[in-house]
């Protein structure tokens, strides 16, 4: 069966012919009637030329490319999209790195798969859509991930609830669409990690700061740090791992303290007492915070998830990374993030630059950070490079 068409207006193929992975509604001429959610269709430019094949939604984003030549997409499509997805970590050293077996298989557009997340946590794959076509084609790629992997998955969780908020009658429920198992310990650079893909923030856990979190290890020797924004205390875990002499982790979620507390304790002794946890507001734990760490790690929930949010993100960031400066020891390390894809890198370092002004501290950047390789940003869609961080150091 044919698909149906969508043609586009006059010049509006320009970014398409670049390989931008997008169609927006204003570029869109005339399509077929009767166009369904997710469903997979052609697109030809003004002159009736075939440009691309992508999964149809209303919104904004009306097309998201799968392909840019005339393709099937079945299940040989899946299957070589994830295979080219494992290949790209593998030839990385990612996907059979020794003492880790948490890391992400497919991200979106930089893989090719625009509306997709699948992270590996050991043996089960937690799969996320961000798009209609790959919510309704969620059971043809859980078997693609399970045959590519080769006995390396044997669970596949589906999570995408929070993400698409479909009606009840899509069949959106979260849950095991592949094997089950209560197993939920996972492992990253040899240290342990309970991952919530229950009721955790994005897939159960933040895989993009893996190579950001050893990194702090390196720093964290002989100092007091302060882990803002815990989440899953994977920093903080580090921290310890690093030789630091107390660890503080803090959050405003309990569900977030009491996953941070399990973490400490599967990696550490019982009589290990130098970790303590807070549930608290950041800003009100900063205000009574006064010389007392030497590393502070600031890594928040995203300031702006739209366009429309950023002056106010901009001005949030500057003013948490002003209270860490005001209240961080002379001669500290200050490592600080933005996962916020509006916010670009510039952007970022005028907001965190201000509040350096701001300070009256001597400040030095010694590393700008980013998302790992498993979290590939496609040279055609710059829009996939959203993590932005800083390591600084503090007179």
């Amino acid at each position: 069966m044919k698909n149906k068409k969508l043609q586009l207006k006059p010049h509006k193929d320009e970014s398409l012919r670049r390989f931008h992975p997008w169609i927006f509604s204003g570029a869109v001429a005339r399509k077929d009637d009767d166009i369904s959610e997710g469903e997979v269709i052609d697109v030809y430019d003004a002159a009736g030329q075939f440009i691309a094949t992508g999964h149809y939604q209303t919104g904004t984003i009306t097309v998201r490319v799968l392909s840019f030549t005339p393709t099937p997409i079945d299940d040989q499509f899946w299957h070589a999209r994830i295979q080219s997805a494992l290949d790209m970590r593998t030839a990385a050293g990612i996907a059979e790195a020794p003492q880790n077996n948490i890391f992400r298989l497919v991200h979106g557009e930089g893989d090719r798969l625009p509306g997709l997340i699948i992270d590996c946590y050991g043996r089960t794959a937690v799969m996320q859509a961000h798009s209609m076509g790959m919510h309704l084609s969620r059971q043809a790629i859980a078997r693609a991930v399970v045959d590519v992997m080769k006995g390396r998955i044997e669970n596949v969780y589906y999570k995408s609830e929070t993400t698409l908020h479909l009606p009840q009658n899509q069949g959106n429920e979260d849950g095991f669409i592949y094997g089950g198992t209560p197993d939920s310990v996972a492992m990253e650079n040899g240290l342990n990690f309970h991952i919530d893909w229950l009721r955790g923030q994005k897939t159960g856990f933040f895989i993009d700061q893996r190579e950001n979190r050893k990194l702090l290890q390196h720093y964290a020797k002989g100092r007091r740090v302060l882990n803002m924004f815990c989440y899953t205390g994977a920093f903080s875990v580090y921290a310890m791992r690093g030789g630091a002499l107390s660890v503080h982790s803090v959050d405003s979620s309990e569900k977030a303290i009491s996953l941070t507390d399990k973490n400490i304790r599967l990696n550490f002794d019982a009589d290990d007492m130098r970790h303590q946890s807070f549930c608290e507001d950041a800003f009100k734990f900063l205000d009574a915070t006064q010389d007392t760490y030497d590393l502070i790690i600031l890594d928040p929930p995203a300031f702006a998830k739209h366009r429309g949010a950023l002056p106010n993100a901009l001005k949030g960031y500057t003013r948490l990374n002003l209270k860490a400066l005001e209240s961080i020891k002379p001669g500290s390390i200050l490592f600080t993030f933005s996962c916020s894809q509006a916010v670009n890198q510039q952007q970022f370092l005028n907001a965190v630059l201000t509040a350096a002004v701001k300070s009256k501290r001597h400040v030095r950047i010694l590393h700008r950070l980013h998302q790992p390789a498993d979290h590939p940003v496609s040279i055609y869609h710059p829009e996939g490079e959203y993590l932005k961080g800083l390591v600084l150091y503090v007179e």
